[in-house]
């Protein structure tokens, strides 16, 4: 197991969080003790003033958690169905998050979650959605903090050092592009992926 990331290591703008989480391993704990892990490979910012951020008219019951301290889950629901799994950031009183979008599972992982019929391993946490459904992330987990301790639901692990290791070389490399299925903040480059990875949702 790699460091756990301390909560005060998201106390920075989400433009900055999200390329640094790329390589970083999401762990979810499940009440029996198993835990379930990924490499994210693929993330999003949303930040203040950000017309495609949730905060960016005004606080709510949904996203008042971006409004707060850095380091804790904002889940939420699309299309009634699927959950999304963000990362709060930045200052409190200033309203962003990072969207983890896509997971590399580890073998370990896939081997305990049920594959769709037909579904590739590569392609089990690629995307928003199916991240959520693979890792067991719910409502139930909004307002989560991010740490290591008995019990606890979630957290994140630093990049490995093999893994830091071939970014520094360019064996790993990130591209950074616009964001995916928005109408506004359309040309805003905020969208981080490892490039030339199967597990990422979309390429481009």
């Amino acid at each position: 197991m790699e460091a756990v990331i301390p909560t005060a290591w998201f106390d920075r703008s989400a433009v900055s969080v999200a390329p640094d989480l790329i390589g970083c391993t999401l762990v979810r704990q499940l009440p029996d003790g198993t835990q379930l892990r990924g490499i994210i490979v693929e993330t999003e910012a949303y930040q203040e003033g950000d017309p495609a951020c949730h905060a960016y008219r005004k606080q709510t019951k949904r996203n008042q958690i971006m409004f707060g301290a850095p380091g804790y889950i904002y889940v939420y629901l699309i299309y009634g169905i699927y959950h999304c799994v963000n990362v709060v950031t930045d200052r409190i009183g200033a309203p962003s998050a990072v969207l983890i979008r896509a997971l590399e599972l580890t073998p370990e992982t896939l081997i305990t979650i049920l594959l769709k019929p037909k579904e590739k391993p590569i392609k089990a946490a690629a995307g928003p959605g199916k991240l959520c459904l693979a890792m067991q992330i719910n409502l139930a987990l909004y307002g989560t903090k991010l740490e290591l301790g008995s019990g606890q639901a979630m957290w994140i692990e630093h990049r490995s050092i093999d893994w830091q290791a071939k970014l520094d070389l360019g064996t790993n490399e990130l591209t950074q592009t616009t964001r995916i299925g928005l109408t506004q903040g359309v040309d805003l480059p905020w969208r981080w992926y490892l490039k030339g990875c199967q597990a990422v949702s979309k390429f481009g």
